[in-house]
């Protein structure tokens, strides 16, 4: 059973990680390019058209990164799924004749199941719904991370301006960092109710007693009736302790130019 978690486990932080790279690369250019299209006019953004431009980074990134959620939620739940199929199994052995099948039986639709790879999860939903499954969600994702931006983008703005000595200069990269990981925690609490209704919904495979849910509506309500207000910031902290160097890190890294030095030696090359 240790080695079904431990599998599970590693799949997951595989897609995790191939899902952060991109995620934040889309969510930060996008943002400075819509930024830069409504600073047209050479004055100072108002804190409207900051909201404006995440608005738009966190619809780009979501387009594109939904199909990772979807996968890296459902190897995160196949440890949780098969450790309840292991207990009801042991509970019906305990129940029954020494001998009865639903031992054998129980044991290997967990492992199976358990098994599985974010490869064979997509071909899986590729064949059963098509494209549309890899973005069952997809309405909940954009309710979380376009407020996510909308929140987020404004208050490192403003944060890291604190740190400049001239609207010239670059802030120091410790400034950036604090100012993202203030900004991204902040954000990341806001936005904790939509994570939860997202997570619910993109989760494929049903515990025992789990409800299932038709919507977005429909989820928050069986939610708030079955578990209380407290369920919708269920993880608040642990993401808000995830969230905050995640984005510290990446905003010092775009700050300091790494990706555009990358870039302008790509091109260099090219030419």
């Amino acid at each position: 059973m240790g080695t079904l978690k431990t599998s599970a486990t590693f799949n997951g932080a595989a897609v995790n990680l191939t899902l952060v790279t991109p995620e934040k690369a889309i969510k930060l250019a996008a943002n400075d390019f819509f930024r830069h299209i409504l600073s047209k006019d050479g004055k100072k953004l108002t804190l409207i058209k900051e909201m404006l431009a995440g608005c738009g980074a966190g619809t780009c990134q979501v387009i594109v990164t939904t199909p990772m959620e979807m996968l890296k939620i459902q190897l995160q739940d196949a440890g949780r799924l098969a450790a309840q199929r292991k207990l009801m199994a042991a509970q019906a052995v305990s129940s029954s004749p020494v001998g009865s099948p639903i031992s054998s039986t129980g044991h290997t639709t967990s492992t199976n199941k358990s098994q599985q790879t974010a490869t064979q999860i997509t071909k899986e939903l590729l064949r059963s719904k098509g494209i549309a499954g890899l973005y069952k969600g997809l309405g909940a994702t954009l309710l979380r991370d376009v407020p996510f931006s909308i929140v987020y983008f404004p208050l490192f703005a403003n944060l890291n301006e604190l740190g400049q000595k001239s609207p010239d200069e670059r802030a120091p990269f410790y400034v950036s960092f604090i100012s993202g990981c203030i900004a991204g925690s902040t954000a990341a609490v806001v936005v904790n109710p939509c994570d939860v209704i997202k997570t619910r919904l993109q989760s494929l495979q049903r515990g025992i007693n789990e409800d299932s849910y038709s919507g977005i509506v429909d989820c928050t309500r069986k939610i708030w009736r079955n578990e209380g207000a407290k369920a919708f910031l269920k993880g608040a902290y642990c993401r808000a302790l995830v969230i905050a160097p995640l984005f510290g890190i990446a905003q010092v890294v775009y700050f300091l130019g790494i990706a555009e030095t990358v870039l302008e030696m790509l091109q260099s090359r090219r030419y």
